[in-house]
């Protein structure tokens, strides 16, 4: 047993994405039944204390199949439809299928601009992490009904990678109608053999990578592309098939299927990367003896209670640079409040930001989770 997949036994927050074809039985609309044994594994999975967001294809191929088309239709405009129409049945199946082990979903539509954009991570961040924290089950699409940007093929890997890095995933589980990840690709070529496990970044990997189905058209190439991603905030990557019965509970087991793309780095070496060098600092903040040891020693996050002075330009989720009041920098963090409002909450508890600001986004200047000590 690898040390990746012995640690898929004991980790906690599991990004799982489901496939097209794996949900709509190769195109003739939703698969009720497949739903409803994936839900089944997802709560057992949860009753083994994991906490899991959905990343789920399927709106567009069941759109497609509601409106009464053969094929997958090529305008922009026409995609975006069947989106519209899909996500409704996608949703309600899966809803339904919760409800049987009393457990709420939420719908959250994401577009990559809500990556991109500082604050809008932020509010993405906040929203998916406090439904893990009440127990609901997110079950997380592009919003493909909205997107200006042509819909590519295979975007949901990508998606799951970016959701990984959003909830700080322990690992990424791509399930397609594949079993993982092969020296070529094994419809044309008889000689090729499933790759067990390989380092993320390794470049060798993208030509080994194929094409891909009718439906989601991803194939395996933005899937490791995907792993490259979510191997930046340290989460461990497996394609796996999802024709296999109980595939995630034989991963939960750390059965010897499909690929397994480790990343390079610890978790906080490669969030710690990721946050130093992602971004340009645009303001400091100076504490207090008594926040720095807060930070430095206790791991807490950064109250405005504890902060002397901020300087700069910066906008909420926004670098900043931590630093004592003699000038050396702590840390560096995404703040979760502008530079005028955060000037009128320094040095003051908590419980005053709605009193002076009008409203209260969240308690901390910097979340713990979106800062790295120096």
């Amino acid at each position: 047993m690898s040390e990746a997949r012995n640690k898929l036994t004991t980790s906690r927050r599991w990004v799982v994405k489901i496939g097209s074809a794996l949900l709509t039985n190769d195109g003739e609309g939703l698969d009720l039944s497949a739903i409803s044994r994936w839900v089944d594994q997802l709560a057992q999975l949860r009753s083994e204390g994991v906490e899991i967001v959905l990343v789920s294809s399927g709106s567009i191929a069941e759109g497609i199949v509601r409106l009464g088309w053969q094929e997958r239709p090529h305008e922009i405009y026409k995609l975006q439809a069947a989106a519209a129409v899909g996500q409704m049945g996608l949703v309600q199946a899966y809803e339904t299928n919760f409800k049987r082990h009393d457990t709420h979903t939420a719908q959250i539509l994401l577009t990559h601009e809500d990556h991109s954009n500082r604050k809008r991570y932020l509010n993405a961040q906040a929203t998916l992490k406090t439904l893990l924290s009440v127990g609901v089950v997110p079950v997380v699409n592009e919003n493909d009904t909205v997107v200006t940007k042509e819909i590519r093929f295979g975007d949901n890997d990508t998606l799951g990678a970016l959701v990984a890095n959003l909830v700080e995933a322990d690992a990424l589980i791509l399930l397609t109608d594949q079993n993982g990840l092969y020296t070529a690709d094994p419809r044309s070529n008889p000689d090729a053999t499933l790759i067990s496990e390989a380092m993320a970044g390794d470049s060798s990997l993208d030509a080994m990578a194929g094409g891909g189905g009718k439906l989601g058209q991803g194939g395996m190439a933005t899937k490791v592309r995907a792993a490259k991603l979510a191997a930046r905030s340290g989460a461990v990557t497996v394609i796996a098939s999802g024709r296999e019965d109980d595939v995630l509970l034989k991963l939960r087991k750390a059965e010897d299927l499909g690929t397994v793309l480790v990343p390079e780095q610890s978790p906080m070496a490669a969030r710690k990367q990721w946050i130093a060098g992602h971004l340009q600092a645009r303001g400091t903040v100076t504490l207090d003896a008594g926040a720095v040891k807060a930070l430095v020693e206790r791991g807490k996050s950064l109250l405005p209670a504890g902060v002397k002075a901020v300087t700069g330009s910066f906008s909420r989720g926004e670098m900043v640079v931590i630093s004592d009041e003699q000038g050396h920098v702590i840390a560096r963090g995404l703040v979760n409040y502008g530079i005028e409002d955060a000037q009128k909450i320094i040095g003051k508890p908590s419980s005053q930001i709605e009193a002076l600001l009008g409203f209260v986004g969240e308690e901390e200047l910097v979340h713990r989770d979106n800062l790295v000590l120096a």
